[in-house]
């Protein structure tokens, strides 16, 4: 029966009037799994709600934050990934409520962020579960959990909605996090985007994800566009990947026409650490499509991916490079599914002058990028930052998004709301790009950039760089930054050493000397300062990109003298 494609749905303006659509039409088709490995080596306990179950235990918690919260008040979800954390969301918006998605406390290195939220979002009551509840009544007088909430609790009344559906919080990756206003006709439209950018439109697919439901893309594309056209979303628990990352690819293999998404540093991390034992006993040609939302995507990931996992008969055209960011709900533009790789080799001295010039792909001074396809029912373009101007094809600029699916705005901050989303619809994402042959190509954040003799530098450009130099650095923990020096910007570098290495095991000057070289020779720099920290000390945002400006204050305020440096 889950195997039929569900009949098109009406359109609607919100998430709870399909979630109804769904249970009074399809009441018994699969709606959400969730896959829990509560032992290392668990193989998965798979606990499930059909379209009928997920909607009266919506209307459930729905009904309770009804009497809880006035419509229009704020309710943050600090839920562990699963069942429940679809659920209270989904009875939030239901009940006219603003969800917060957030995260239980105790997520390493987030609590002071998860206060900081908090303060800044003031909701009237807090959503947790069970095992959660003794910890999160210290963080609020109104405490809810979706676990303890009894079906007879459920309510007929037709879902409300006001303006605003949920705050979608910042990572926090470029600056303190702020709240993007998302309204119910934004991530509707943006998930009707993805659908069909990635063909899921007119394809039955079936979402797998692990990527956390308080982020961005975890939200929107295994929530939100799987309640919008009726399909079944299968989750797991980011941590259970990162214990053994295999397991995401056992769902892959189980789960016909399967659609998931990551960041690079996962296709890179499978690619290293699956074992080929593990490979044996998945079946991988039915992947429907890979989504990388990494800035930038490495056309060298998706190499070594599909290098380690074509054997088990993953195809070419899966990977499927993606560009998003929460003030546009998530999803900008991508590649589409079945494609070939579009891959880029730009002249570096060319890039840092805002040009996009053909190099030789062979050549160790070019930057490889790879496209990210075209938007789907939203418009982008490529402006000077300072003027304002429309920049042609080739040239380099801040990408620029218009469409439906653009947030309102922030929370409380007016007047960063007036800078970013802007007074003539074009919503100012902070990212740098160009576009070439119809592909956007995404080339750094704006705030990120390092500027030395009047010459533009790629942080993630220095870093790739960086930890191809030597088998100690860990991959995709580290970051290059710019201080202020006494003739100008100095460049540096931080960068964890692997688990299985340790400092006094090292030459570290022999090492910071490698690094100085690989970075002189191909990027011109000269780096004023290596340091190597232990795994974990390089800190990372919620959705865990390494946060450059976090490191830059930590390196300043002297948190990494300990460390070995050269």
């Amino acid at each position: 029966m889950d195997s039929r494609r569900p009949p098109l749905a009406p359109a609607f303006r919100t998430l709870p009037e399909y979630l109804r659509h769904w249970a009074e039409t399809t009441p018994d088709r699969r709606a959400f799994t969730f896959v829990d490995h509560p032992a290392p080596d668990s193989r998965g306990v798979h606990r499930t709600l059909t379209w009928r179950r997920l909607d009266l235990r919506v209307r459930a918690v729905a009904a309770r934050l009804a009497e809880e919260a006035e419509p229009g008040a704020r309710v943050a979800l600090l839920c562990p990934q699963g069942l429940e954390y679809v659920t209270g969301f989904l009875a939030a918006l239901s009940a006219g409520l603003v969800a917060v998605p957030l995260y239980p406390p105790g997520l390493p290195g987030q609590d002071d962020r998860l206060t900081a939220v908090l303060t800044d979002a003031r909701p009237a009551v807090i959503l947790t579960t069970s095992r959660h509840l003794d910890q999160v009544r210290e963080l609020g007088e109104r405490v809810v959990a979706v676990d303890q909430v009894p079906d007879a609790a459920a309510s007929d009344r037709e879902p409300a909605a006001g303006d605003v559906a949920y705050l979608q919080y910042t990572s926090g990756s470029t600056r303190t996090p702020a709240g993007v206003e998302i309204g119910h006709t934004n991530v509707v439209a943006n998930a009707c985007q993805a659908l069909t950018a990635y063909g899921a439109d007119v394809h039955p697919v079936t979402f797998v994800g692990w990527l956390p439901l308080y982020h961005d893309m975890g939200l929107v594309l295994s929530v939100a566009a799987p309640v919008v056209r009726g399909l079944l979303s299968v989750l797991m628990d980011p941590v259970a990947f990162l214990h053994e990352p295999a397991r995401w690819l056992r769902l892959l293999s189980a789960h016909p026409r399967a659609l998931s998404a990551a960041p690079n540093f996962a296709y890179d991390y499978c690619a290293s650490a699956v074992t080929e034992a593990q490979k044996a006993e998945l079946r991988l040609d039915g992947v429907f499509a890979l989504l990388n939302g990494s800035e930038p995507v490495r056309p060298t990931t998706a190499d070594r991916f599909q290098a380690a996992f074509a054997g088990q008969g993953l195809a070419a055209g899966t990977h499927c490079p993606s560009y998003g960011l929460a003030e546009a709900t998530v999803f900008v533009s991508a590649a589409r599914p079945g494609q070939p790789l579009r891959r880029f080799a730009l002249d570096r001295d060319a890039l840092a002058e805002g040009k996009a010039l053909p190099a030789r792909p062979d050549d160790p001074r070019a930057v490889l990028l790879a496209g990210c396809g075209a938007p789907a029912g939203q418009r982008i373009r490529i402006a000077d930052p300072a003027s304002q101007a429309v920049l042609s094809e080739g040239e380099v600029g801040e990408i620029q998004v218009r469409g439906p699916n653009v947030g309102r705005g922030y929370w409380n901050h007016e007047e960063l709301s007036r800078r970013v989303f802007g007074a003539d619809g074009w919503l100012r994402t902070g990212d740098l790009g160009t576009v070439l042959e119809g592909q956007l190509l995404v080339t750094g954040r704006l705030k990120d950039l390092i500027v030395v003799d009047g010459r533009n530098h790629y942080p993630q450009d220095v870093e790739a760089t960086v930890q191809d130099t030597h088998p100690a650095l860990r991959r995709d923990r580290l970051a290059a930054f710019g201080v202020a020096g006494g003739s100008g910007e100095r460049v540096v570098v931080v960068a964890e050493h692997t688990r299985n290495t340790s400092l006094a095991e090292l030459d570290v000057p022999a090492l910071v000397r490698a690094v100085r070289a690989a970075v002189s020779a191909r990027h011109g720099l000269r780096l004023a300062d290596v340091v190597l920290v232990a795994p974990g000390t390089v800190p990372r945002t919620s959705s865990g990109k390494v946060s450059r400006a976090l490191t830059r204050e930590r390196y300043l305020a002297g948190a990494y003298a300990g460390g070995g440096a050269g």
